[in-house]
């Protein structure tokens, strides 16, 4: 039903001098109406001249508050910061305003990342970064570069498969772990510690990596951790507690780590820490060539490394499927799969979604298949000396 009242386009406030004029008339001030206003019968039509008279002490933020701010909203590291680098290099290159960027950039880019041929989820990950990197309500429409994706999909489908990485079990971890022990250098123990504790763990490389000293309570038997956030839970805490095995020797491995640490007047911050050759623990000053973002914490990518340097030192080869640090996750989770774990059970080891697809689809459904092959069955061909036994039966 209407009002009789013709709808007017909401105005950003502004600050004016007291008695000046706003709207149409002096002081009758601007209607403050959009297609959302809901008035009762009876109800004025809101404006702005009873709202309130905004100084510059309502606006202005302290200069802690400005510093604070700058810090938060400087460059992202890990995933997002690569990416977001990389398409302002593009930008430049091309022309173009990176942020906010347009719909027309945006579809232009994801464009190119297809012309590299590069793996479709890789794509749709970098997109997704992009995107979501951009200032709220100024983010590109991305139906263009879906439509794109699709097209390029079909008339890739190499490009569309997806290579799980090579899970680290057991008879790899162990030794593994050995080989890194063998020279009995603090590198060494930091790694076998890293590794027992990732396949325990069931983490994330990143989320090895984020670990603080604080974050871990480490008992004769077990480990208990608090964890702030991960991939799944991002607004809520866990604490988890990792049981010990002989096997993995969780416990003695890591205190080997902590107590190299503690030698070293360092116990708070970073649990796993860069190493200078002689094993003492390098700083942001110490290494001022290689210093990043992260600080003194270890990039994900060297987690990665180190896990692929052990797998080639202790002599191990795969299927065919790459090694890398999500081999360890895929391990723990493997093993768990093959010896009856449940779904259940999985999603709680893993921290994934409950009720999420991935445990039965990648590690449970694969681990039934591996011992059962329906032509087993079919009794082995035995050159056609049965049937000629049958013949001459009858």
């Amino acid at each position: 039903m209407g009002t009789g009242v013709d709808l007017v386009e909401v105005v950003d406030a502004e600050l004016v001098e007291d008695g000046a004029e706003s709207g149409s008339a002096a002081g009758s001030g601007v209607p403050r109406v959009d297609h959302n206003t809901v008035l009762r019968p009876g109800q004025e039509i809101p404006t702005d001249a009873g709202g309130p008279r905004y100084t510059e002490r309502d606006l202005y933020v302290s200069e802690e508050t400005a510093r604070a701010l700058d810090e938060a909203g400087g460059e992202e590291s890990g995933p997002r910061g690569s990416v977001m680098r990389r398409f302002r290099e593009w930008c430049a290159a091309e022309g173009r305003v990176a942020v906010p960027c347009t719909t027309a950039t945006y579809t232009e880019y994801g464009q190119h990342l297809m012309s590299r041929k590069l793996k479709v989820t890789t794509i749709r990950n970098y997109m997704s970064l992009i995107r979501t990197s951009m200032p709220v309500g100024k983010q590109p429409d991305n139906s263009l570069f879906l439509q794109l994706l699709k097209d390029y999909r079909a008339k890739n489908k190499r490009a569309s498969r997806r290579r799980q990485a090579f899970p680290i079990t057991l008879p790899y971890l162990i030794p593994m772990m050995a080989t890194a022990e063998a020279a009995n250098r603090p590198i060494g123990w930091r790694d076998a510690a890293l590794l027992a504790f990732g396949y325990r763990f069931l983490a994330r490389r990143i989320e090895d990596a984020d670990l603080d000293i604080e974050d871990l309570t480490v008992l004769d038997d077990r480990i208990v951790v608090w964890l702030l956030k991960d991939k799944t839970h991002q607004e809520e805490e866990q604490t988890l507690t990792l049981h010990d095995r002989p096997d993995l020797d969780l416990v003695t491995r890591m205190r080997r780590w902590l107590g190299h640490l503690a030698d070293q007047g360092i116990t708070s911050g970073p649990l796993f820490r860069h190493l200078l050759k002689d094993g003492t623990v390098a700083t942001t000053e110490t290494r001022q060539k290689t210093a990043t973002v992260r600080g003194d914490y270890l990039r994900g990518h060297t987690v990665n490394e180190r896990v692929q340097l052990w797998f080639k030192k202790a002599g191990l080869v795969t299927d065919g499927r790459p090694v890398s640090a999500q081999g360890l996750r895929a391990g723990g989770a493997t093993d768990l799969a093959e010896h009856g774990a449940t779904d259940e059970e999985l999603e709680e080891a893993g921290r994934w979604a409950k009720g999420s697809p991935i445990p039965r689809r990648v590690y449970v459904r694969p681990a039934q298949q591996k011992n059962h092959d329906p032509f087993a069955k079919i009794p082995t061909y035995d050159g056609g000396a049965a049937m000629a036994e049958q013949m001459e039966a009858q």
